[in-house]
């Protein structure tokens, strides 16, 4: 038995290897920050396990409290309705499981420390930031609440000193990733970076990057991988809901 809840951390999932291996890189990472803690992996689509083996696994080795962590960046489809179904059908067919749900990832300044992160390792130093112009670009979503959370952030990266921060979406929002840069520039902007918003690599991050280049960009960043403040922030997560009466709600933002 274990004396503290597991943890499942659970992703998107994706076709292309680079994201589960992404995924399982933070959650090592997870792991060595705190020894002790039992972390695990769970998938929604196209890679295993999924949530329910990944908790039926966990059950059989003895673990009746669990921690499920949505590896999200905002709080749109996947957090408000296939988490929870998948949490609640495992819930309900192994007796004496108790599941607590962490909040989804963001907004926090722990990911914008990762954005400043991946934006220094592409080349930009602190004295750059007030003649660089930032394109965050995000996934994407059909969501309002979760445009209306990237759309935020971007407000508050701005306050941090780059001279102007715009969103952009790969997917079911506007504006792409190259439109934002050409706005940008046709602003009169001359240095513009894109930063995905996006925490492992895959079709959409492929279109972040895509769209950076038809636009000529002149900083790409990486995607938030296993950056140390993630790593951190899913710790975060986690401690807020262990500290939480057991219950298997809806996700809260």
């Amino acid at each position: 038995m274990y004396s503290a809840p597991a943890l499942l951390v659970i992703a998107h999932g994706s076709r292309d290897p680079r994201h589960a291996a992404t995924v399982h890189a933070l959650t090592r990472r997870a792991r060595a920050l705190r020894p002790g803690l039992r972390v695990e992996t769970a998938f929604l689509d196209f890679n295993t396990p999924s949530v329910g083996q990944a908790l039926s696994a966990l059950y059989l080795s003895g673990v009746r409290e669990v921690v499920a962590l949505p590896l999200l960046l905002t709080r749109a489809f996947h957090a408000k309705s296939d988490i929870p179904a998948a949490l609640a059908e495992s819930s309900s067919r192994l007796p004496g499981l108790s599941v607590r749900v962490t909040d989804v990832l963001g907004p926090s300044p722990l990911l914008l420390g990762a954005l400043e992160r991946r934006l220094a390792e592409a080349g930009l130093t602190p004295a750059d930031r007030s003649t660089t112009a930032v394109v965050l670009a995000s996934a994407g979503s059909t969501d309002p609440e979760a445009i209306a959370v990237i759309a935020e952030t971007a407000r508050e990266w701005r306050r941090t000193g780059w001279c102007a921060v715009r969103p952009a979406f790969a997917s079911a929002a506007l504006p792409r990733t190259e439109d934002a840069v050409r706005a940008l520039r046709a602003e009169g902007f001359e240095r513009v970076a894109v930063a995905p918003y996006v925490i492992a690599p895959g079709r959409l991050p492929d279109r972040i990057a895509a769209g950076a280049e038809a636009a000529g960009a002149d900083v790409l960043a990486d995607v938030l991988g296993a950056a140390p403040e993630l790593a951190t922030l899913l710790l975060r997560r986690y401690d807020a809901a262990a500290a939480a009466p057991a219950r298997l709600p809806a996700l809260t933002a």
